[in-house]
Protein backbone atom coordinates (compact mmCIF):
# COMPACT_ATOMS: atom_id res chain seq x y z
CA UNK A 1 0.00 0.00 0.00
CA UNK A 2 1.23 3.27 -1.03
CA UNK A 3 -0.61 7.18 -0.66
CA UNK A 4 -2.30 9.02 1.67
CA UNK A 5 -4.33 7.83 4.49
CA UNK A 6 -6.67 10.75 5.87
CA UNK A 7 -7.03 10.37 9.48
CA UNK A 8 -9.75 12.76 11.80
CA UNK A 9 -7.85 12.37 15.14
CA UNK A 10 -9.70 12.14 17.96
CA UNK A 11 -8.81 14.25 20.75
CA UNK A 12 -6.77 12.27 23.58
CA UNK A 13 -4.64 10.19 20.87
CA UNK A 14 -1.22 11.53 20.09
CA UNK A 15 0.18 11.59 16.31
CA UNK A 16 2.40 9.33 17.40
CA UNK A 17 -0.33 7.12 18.58
CA UNK A 18 -2.80 7.13 15.53
CA UNK A 19 0.63 6.39 13.06
CA UNK A 20 0.95 3.35 15.63
CA UNK A 21 -2.31 2.52 14.93
CA UNK A 22 -2.11 2.65 10.86
CA UNK A 23 0.93 0.82 11.02
CA UNK A 24 -0.43 -2.41 12.91
CA UNK A 25 -3.02 -2.45 10.36
CA UNK A 26 -1.52 -1.85 7.26
CA UNK A 27 2.22 -3.56 8.23
CA UNK A 28 4.27 -1.10 5.86
CA UNK A 29 5.91 1.64 6.71
CA UNK A 30 3.93 5.20 8.38
CA UNK A 31 4.36 8.65 9.13
CA UNK A 32 2.38 11.68 9.69
CA UNK A 33 2.38 15.30 8.64
CA UNK A 34 1.76 18.11 10.76
CA UNK A 35 1.94 17.19 14.09
CA UNK A 36 -1.53 17.91 16.13
CA UNK A 37 -1.64 17.86 20.20
CA UNK A 38 -2.83 15.09 21.94
CA UNK A 39 -5.45 17.47 22.99
CA UNK A 40 -6.58 18.53 19.79
CA UNK A 41 -8.61 17.05 16.90
CA UNK A 42 -8.86 16.65 13.32
CA UNK A 43 -7.29 16.58 10.02
CA UNK A 44 -3.84 14.67 10.44
CA UNK A 45 -2.14 13.34 7.02
CA UNK A 46 -0.84 10.07 7.42
CA UNK A 47 1.87 9.19 5.03
CA UNK A 48 1.91 5.03 3.93
CA UNK A 49 4.69 3.64 2.12
CA UNK A 50 6.27 5.79 -0.18
CA UNK A 51 4.59 8.29 0.49
CA UNK A 52 6.99 9.36 3.39
CA UNK A 53 9.00 10.51 1.07
CA UNK A 54 6.89 13.21 -0.08
CA UNK A 55 6.40 15.49 2.93
CA UNK A 56 8.93 18.21 1.21
CA UNK A 57 7.29 18.05 -1.63
CA UNK A 58 4.31 19.18 -0.46
CA UNK A 59 2.74 22.02 -2.85
CA UNK A 60 0.39 23.62 0.30
CA UNK A 61 1.29 23.33 3.84
CA UNK A 62 -1.34 25.47 4.66
CA UNK A 63 -3.88 24.97 7.33
CA UNK A 64 -7.43 25.67 8.62
CA UNK A 65 -8.49 25.90 12.26
CA UNK A 66 -11.38 26.29 14.90
CA UNK A 67 -10.15 27.29 18.13
CA UNK A 68 -11.03 28.51 21.38
CA UNK A 69 -10.34 31.25 23.09
CA UNK A 70 -10.75 31.49 26.48
CA UNK A 71 -10.36 34.83 29.07
CA UNK A 72 -10.17 32.11 32.29
CA UNK A 73 -6.65 33.17 32.75
CA UNK A 74 -2.85 32.14 31.22
CA UNK A 75 -1.91 29.22 31.22
CA UNK A 76 2.01 27.01 31.59
CA UNK A 77 1.16 25.29 28.41
CA UNK A 78 -1.17 27.96 26.87
CA UNK A 79 -3.93 25.72 26.64
CA UNK A 80 -6.21 23.87 29.34
CA UNK A 81 -3.88 21.38 29.87
CA UNK A 82 -1.42 23.37 31.77
CA UNK A 83 -1.23 25.12 35.48
CA UNK A 84 -2.61 28.45 35.88
CA UNK A 85 0.17 30.72 36.04
CA UNK A 86 -1.92 34.42 35.54
CA UNK A 87 -5.69 34.86 36.61
CA UNK A 88 -8.44 37.19 34.32
CA UNK A 89 -10.48 39.32 35.59
CA UNK A 90 -12.67 40.47 33.04
CA UNK A 91 -13.62 38.88 29.65
CA UNK A 92 -13.25 41.51 27.20
CA UNK A 93 -16.46 41.89 24.56
CA UNK A 94 -16.37 41.60 20.93
CA UNK A 95 -15.53 44.54 20.02
CA UNK A 96 -12.66 44.96 21.98
CA UNK A 97 -11.38 41.45 20.66
CA UNK A 98 -12.45 42.34 16.79
CA UNK A 99 -10.50 45.92 17.08
CA UNK A 100 -7.04 43.81 18.63
CA UNK A 101 -7.10 40.88 15.65
CA UNK A 102 -5.81 43.09 12.57
CA UNK A 103 -2.32 43.44 14.45
CA UNK A 104 -2.54 39.42 14.07
CA UNK A 105 -3.04 38.67 10.48
CA UNK A 106 -0.05 38.69 7.97
CA UNK A 107 3.39 38.05 8.58
CA UNK A 108 3.56 37.87 12.31
CA UNK A 109 6.12 37.03 15.05
CA UNK A 110 5.79 34.25 17.51
CA UNK A 111 7.71 32.65 20.31
CA UNK A 112 6.80 29.03 20.33
CA UNK A 113 5.49 27.86 23.72
CA UNK A 114 8.15 26.33 26.36
CA UNK A 115 6.02 23.10 26.05
CA UNK A 116 6.48 21.97 22.50
CA UNK A 117 7.88 19.28 20.77
CA UNK A 118 10.75 21.72 18.96
CA UNK A 119 14.23 19.99 20.15
CA UNK A 120 16.59 22.04 21.66
CA UNK A 121 20.62 19.51 21.92
CA UNK A 122 18.25 16.99 20.50
CA UNK A 123 15.89 16.88 23.54
CA UNK A 124 11.83 18.42 23.02
CA UNK A 125 11.28 21.39 24.77
CA UNK A 126 8.25 19.48 26.28
CA UNK A 127 10.36 17.16 28.64
CA UNK A 128 13.08 20.19 29.35
CA UNK A 129 9.80 22.08 30.97
CA UNK A 130 8.67 19.09 32.92
CA UNK A 131 12.09 18.73 34.27
CA UNK A 132 11.51 22.42 35.56
CA UNK A 133 14.07 23.64 33.00
CA UNK A 134 12.05 26.59 30.96
CA UNK A 135 14.14 27.55 27.52
CA UNK A 136 13.23 30.49 26.27
CA UNK A 137 12.24 30.41 22.70
CA UNK A 138 13.48 32.89 19.87
CA UNK A 139 10.43 34.30 17.89
CA UNK A 140 9.94 33.32 14.01
CA UNK A 141 7.68 34.55 11.19
CA UNK A 142 4.48 33.17 10.72
CA UNK A 143 1.56 33.80 8.35
CA UNK A 144 -2.05 34.11 9.19
CA UNK A 145 -3.91 34.20 6.34
CA UNK A 146 -7.26 34.95 7.70
CA UNK A 147 -7.90 35.23 11.36
CA UNK A 148 -12.16 35.95 12.59
CA UNK A 149 -14.07 36.05 15.47
CA UNK A 150 -17.00 33.31 15.73
CA UNK A 151 -19.78 33.01 18.57
CA UNK A 152 -19.30 33.40 22.28
CA UNK A 153 -18.95 30.03 24.26
CA UNK A 154 -19.85 30.16 27.96
CA UNK A 155 -19.58 33.04 30.13
CA UNK A 156 -15.77 33.85 29.41
CA UNK A 157 -14.94 32.24 25.58
CA UNK A 158 -15.18 32.89 21.75
CA UNK A 159 -14.21 30.73 18.57
CA UNK A 160 -11.55 31.64 16.45
CA UNK A 161 -11.58 30.66 12.84
CA UNK A 162 -8.06 30.58 11.01
CA UNK A 163 -6.51 29.94 7.97
CA UNK A 164 -2.48 30.27 8.90
CA UNK A 165 0.93 29.29 7.39
CA UNK A 166 2.85 25.90 8.22
CA UNK A 167 4.32 26.58 11.57
CA UNK A 168 1.94 28.75 13.60
CA UNK A 169 1.19 27.54 16.86
CA UNK A 170 -2.73 28.56 17.84
CA UNK A 171 -2.72 27.97 21.33
CA UNK A 172 0.25 30.74 21.15
CA UNK A 173 -1.58 33.10 18.98
CA UNK A 174 -4.75 32.78 22.05
CA UNK A 175 -2.40 33.37 24.80
CA UNK A 176 -0.79 36.82 22.83
CA UNK A 177 -4.38 37.98 21.69
CA UNK A 178 -5.25 37.68 25.83
CA UNK A 179 -1.73 39.69 26.20
CA UNK A 180 -2.32 42.29 23.78
CA UNK A 181 -5.91 42.79 25.52
CA UNK A 182 -4.54 42.67 28.87
CA UNK A 183 -6.79 39.75 29.42
CA UNK A 184 -4.59 36.38 30.15
CA UNK A 185 -6.18 33.72 28.25
CA UNK A 186 -5.50 30.41 26.76
CA UNK A 187 -6.55 27.48 24.11
CA UNK A 188 -9.67 25.74 25.55
CA UNK A 189 -9.92 23.81 22.47
CA UNK A 190 -8.59 23.10 18.69
CA UNK A 191 -9.97 21.16 15.62
CA UNK A 192 -7.76 21.37 12.61
CA UNK A 193 -9.98 21.56 9.38
CA UNK A 194 -7.98 21.20 6.92
CA UNK A 195 -4.19 20.80 6.11
CA UNK A 196 -3.07 21.66 2.62
CA UNK A 197 -5.73 19.64 0.13
CA UNK A 198 -6.80 17.31 3.44
CA UNK A 199 -10.07 18.27 4.40
CA UNK A 200 -12.31 17.47 7.26
CA UNK A 201 -14.75 16.47 5.21
CA UNK A 202 -13.44 13.83 3.68
CA UNK A 203 -11.23 12.42 6.66
CA UNK A 204 -11.75 9.12 8.24
CA UNK A 205 -12.35 8.03 12.25
CA UNK A 206 -10.07 5.43 13.75
CA UNK A 207 -13.24 2.98 13.94
CA UNK A 208 -13.54 4.18 10.29
CA UNK A 209 -10.19 2.88 9.21
CA UNK A 210 -9.93 -0.02 11.77
CA UNK A 211 -13.05 -1.67 10.01
CA UNK A 212 -11.66 -1.13 6.79
CA UNK A 213 -8.62 -3.06 7.83
CA UNK A 214 -10.69 -6.07 9.27
CA UNK A 215 -12.93 -5.88 6.25
CA UNK A 216 -9.72 -6.01 3.77
CA UNK A 217 -10.30 -2.85 1.74
CA UNK A 218 -8.43 -0.30 3.67
CA UNK A 219 -6.33 0.04 0.52
CA UNK A 220 -9.41 1.74 -0.93
CA UNK A 221 -9.04 4.69 1.52
CA UNK A 222 -5.78 5.64 0.37
CA UNK A 223 -5.14 8.88 -1.54
CA UNK A 224 -3.13 8.86 -4.59
CA UNK A 225 0.88 9.44 -4.18
CA UNK A 226 0.64 13.26 -5.69
CA UNK A 227 -2.80 14.05 -3.84
CA UNK A 228 -0.68 16.83 -2.00
CA UNK A 229 1.47 17.28 -5.04
CA UNK A 230 -1.51 19.54 -7.25
CA UNK A 231 -0.07 22.61 -7.33
CA UNK A 232 3.51 21.44 -8.91
CA UNK A 233 3.17 21.22 -12.66
CA UNK A 234 3.27 17.45 -14.64
CA UNK A 235 4.55 15.95 -17.32
CA UNK A 236 3.77 12.68 -19.65
CA UNK A 237 6.74 10.51 -20.59
CA UNK A 238 6.13 8.97 -23.61
CA UNK A 239 5.89 5.04 -23.78
CA UNK A 240 9.49 5.38 -25.46
CA UNK A 241 11.07 6.48 -22.83
CA UNK A 242 9.66 4.41 -19.93
CA UNK A 243 12.64 2.37 -19.37
CA UNK A 244 14.91 5.11 -19.00
CA UNK A 245 11.99 6.85 -16.10
CA UNK A 246 11.34 3.65 -14.15
CA UNK A 247 15.38 3.77 -13.47
CA UNK A 248 15.37 7.59 -12.41
CA UNK A 249 18.05 8.22 -15.51
CA UNK A 250 18.22 11.68 -17.30
CA UNK A 251 15.84 12.37 -20.13
CA UNK A 252 15.59 15.02 -22.91
CA UNK A 253 14.84 18.05 -21.84
CA UNK A 254 12.45 18.83 -24.31
CA UNK A 255 9.78 16.65 -22.61
CA UNK A 256 9.22 19.48 -20.18
CA UNK A 257 7.97 21.72 -22.65
CA UNK A 258 8.17 25.65 -20.95
CA UNK A 259 8.46 24.58 -17.29
CA UNK A 260 11.18 26.91 -16.23
CA UNK A 261 14.61 25.25 -15.72
CA UNK A 262 15.15 24.13 -11.86
CA UNK A 263 11.53 24.37 -11.31
CA UNK A 264 10.36 21.14 -9.92
CA UNK A 265 7.30 18.74 -11.78
CA UNK A 266 5.86 15.53 -11.58
CA UNK A 267 6.76 12.87 -14.21
CA UNK A 268 4.22 10.24 -15.24
CA UNK A 269 4.24 7.13 -17.21
CA UNK A 270 1.31 5.71 -18.88
CA UNK A 271 -0.88 7.81 -16.41
CA UNK A 272 1.06 6.63 -12.89
CA UNK A 273 3.04 9.07 -10.77
CA UNK A 274 6.42 7.77 -10.97
CA UNK A 275 8.84 10.73 -9.10
CA UNK A 276 9.94 14.68 -8.66
CA UNK A 277 12.17 15.86 -11.70
CA UNK A 278 13.65 19.31 -12.68
CA UNK A 279 15.26 20.28 -15.90
CA UNK A 280 18.88 20.80 -15.79
CA UNK A 281 19.72 22.39 -19.01
CA UNK A 282 19.21 19.82 -22.23
CA UNK A 283 18.18 17.47 -19.50
CA UNK A 284 15.85 16.06 -17.02
CA UNK A 285 17.37 14.96 -13.96
CA UNK A 286 14.91 13.31 -11.44
CA UNK A 287 14.91 14.78 -7.80
CA UNK A 288 13.13 11.91 -6.06
CA UNK A 289 11.49 8.64 -8.20
CA UNK A 290 8.92 6.12 -6.96
CA UNK A 291 9.63 2.97 -9.24
CA UNK A 292 7.86 0.04 -9.13
CA UNK A 293 4.70 -1.61 -10.29
CA UNK A 294 2.92 -0.03 -7.55
CA UNK A 295 4.15 3.34 -7.63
Amino acid sequence: MNGFLNLLKPPGMSSGAAVAVVKRLCGEKVGHAGTLDPEASGVLPIMVGRATRLLDYFTDKSKSYVAEIAFAGATDTQDAQGTVIEKCGRVPDREEIEGILPQFRGDILQCPPAYSALKRDGVPLYALARKGQMVETEGRLTLIRQLELGEKTGKDGYMLHVDCGSGTYIRTLCHDIGRALNAPSHMRFLLRTRHGSFSLENAYTIEEIQQAAAEGHLAKMLLPLDHPLQGMPLIHVPPRFGKMALNGSKLPGRLSGDIPEGEKFRVCLEGRFIGIAHRSGEEIRFDMGLTGGDA
